[in-house]
């Protein structure tokens, strides 16, 4: 397909604007998708506040954004097994494929990998991309690209409870109730988890945990998290707790309220990379830390579970903003953190 197509660029710190640029032509292995759908996620405002992740510097101008859904409009070559037409989900990073983390299937570990929206890679706040084949995942019919967008955050909520080994029978707690910690309640239900508790400060996050099947909600601020939950597990404890703030202060919680022997997964990242924790606590407790950075081999089991209607992942979505409205988007989603959880950008309309 030849033409032009608008893409909404990063000028600068806090600096929107749009930007015409060729439409891609997918490789032989690739699919052009036309995206109707893109999450703005709390990384594409991180580097809009600060210009840089880490290591990972903004060099204007570049394009955020890389929770896509949308639709095939040109197969390459090679490609069998997509058609024209089929709605999908696009898993954001491109691995080598032959290193030793490749190979032993945990590829999100891959150090070469191409990841949207992480610099210098551009992402997808535009109206094309042209994506590795196998890395676009077909919507079933009841599935809509809104949805097909949010796999990407609900594949890390998924990882985070594979992570954790969730299962039927537990009581698990959440820290945070922003979208990563709502999707992790949400996939700790899939997985059978019989009862999940989530703990915020900001009440309208704590409305929609409950709205969207949380059992029980904490508010930090006003209540005692730990006396709370001991009330709420009859003095056992949490058998998993998943932290998704990010700070010092909530994980030192999950310290305190994980029973013995059980599992605390970290994967909210802290502003400052660093923290102080009572770690003879968690000798004493036994507990196993575990990690999570994106995910691995999530996508199809992502998508079945919203089609089965296990996730509702529509349900996360607060605010929907046009392409055109990319800079009161992005400065909306910063000024608002209190009452939007998630933001998403339309490209196209669904038809």
């Amino acid at each position: 397909m030849e033409g032009k197509m608008k893409a909404a660029v990063m000028n600068g710190i806090g600096k929107m604007g749009f930007t015409e640029r060729d439409i891609p032509t997918p490789a032989p292995d690739e699919v052009l998708v036309k995206l109707e759908y893109v999450g703005i996620c709390g990384s594409d405002l991180h580097y809009y506040e600060t210009g840089a992740i880490g290591d990972y510097v903004v060099e204007p101008p570049f394009v955020l954004g890389h929770e896509p859904g949308g639709v095939v409009v040109e197969v390459g070559a090679n490609v069998k097994h997509l058609s024209v037409g089929d709605r999908v989900a696009l898993e954001p990073g491109k691995t080598c494929g032959h290193c030793e983390f490749c190979k032993e299937g945990k590829y999100n570990l891959c150090s070469d990998v191409i990841f949207f929206a992480t610099p210098p890679v551009d992402g997808v706040f535009q109206e094309y991309v042209a994506h590795e084949a196998d890395l676009c995942f077909k919507l079933p019919d009841n599935v809509s690209t809104l949805e097909g967008a949010l796999i990407e955050p609900l594949a890390v909520g998924f990882h985070a409870a594979i992570q954790g080994d969730a299962h039927l029978g537990q009581k698990a707690v959440v820290m945070g109730a922003g979208c990563i910690g709502l999707v992790s309640m949400m996939a700790l239900k899939a997985r059978g988890v019989s009862e999940v508790y989530v703990v915020d400060i900001m009440e309208k996050r704590l409305e929609k945990a409950m709205e969207l099947g949380a059992t029980a909600v904490i508010n930090g601020r006003t209540e005692d998290v730990e006396r709370r939950i001991k009330e709420l597990t009859s003095g056992r404890g949490a058998d998993l707790v998943v932290e998704t703030a990010g700070t010092e202060i909530t994980t030192r919680q999950a310290i305190q309220i994980a029973r013995k022997g059980s599992n605390i997964v970290l994967v909210g990242y802290s502003k400052t990379g660093e923290m102080t924790l009572p770690m003879s606590l968690v000798l004493d407790k036994e507990l196993t830390f575990k990690t999570v950075f994106r995910y691995r081999n999530i996508y199809p089991m992502a998508i079945d579970a919203v089609a089965s209607g296990k996730v509702n992942l529509k349900g996360i979505v607060t605010d929907i903003f046009k392409l055109d409205e990319a800079q009161k988007a992005m400065d909306y989603s910063v000024n608002n953190k209190a009452d939007i959880v998630k933001a998403v950008i339309q490209i196209w309309e669904e038809k």
